[in-house]
């Protein structure tokens, strides 16, 4: 048992099976610029958000940890399948994933393409960190 403080009550961590990991649920990013892909990484790691990070789509799916992520910050204009592809893939296998699309080209077309697939939010880079964040809790619910 943990104490908080003096006056505080007392803080019973989750329990643990033997043997058993605590397993959480992670923020994926898929961003095809090494650059831009640390760097939501470290933000949110430094928030408290496990974060698995890919540079494709394909490599996304490779991916035997898949099942754990919660939410998926996707680029759109990725080489290979796309981020709308991707989503539209999710989609038509019955995912419910919620995704953040972001892009550094906006346009209607892409925003309506985008929402068709599971579009929880749309940020156009560069974007401002709180609302990524804001977008995260939003999703993640």
């Amino acid at each position: 048992m943990l104490w908080g403080g003096v006056g505080s009550t007392p803080f019973h961590p989750m329990p643990r099976f033997q043997g058993m990991p605590l397993l959480r649920r992670v923020v994926t990013v898929i961003d095809d610029d090494p650059a831009m892909l640390t760097a939501i990484k470290r933000l949110l790691s430094a928030k408290g958000y496990d974060v698995e990070a890919f540079c494709s789509a394909e490599t996304f799916l490779a991916d035997k940890h898949v099942s754990r992520t919660a939410c998926l910050v996707l680029d759109i204009d990725l080489p290979g399948m796309s981020g709308i592809d991707l989503g539209r893939r999710l989609s038509i296998a019955g995912s419910r994933l919620p995704i953040i699309f972001i892009t550094g080209l906006d346009d209607e077309a892409k925003r309506n393409e985008a929402a068709e697939v599971g579009c929880v939010a749309f940020l156009r880079k560069p974007f401002l960190a709180e609302h990524l964040i804001s977008a995260i809790n939003k999703a993640t619910g």
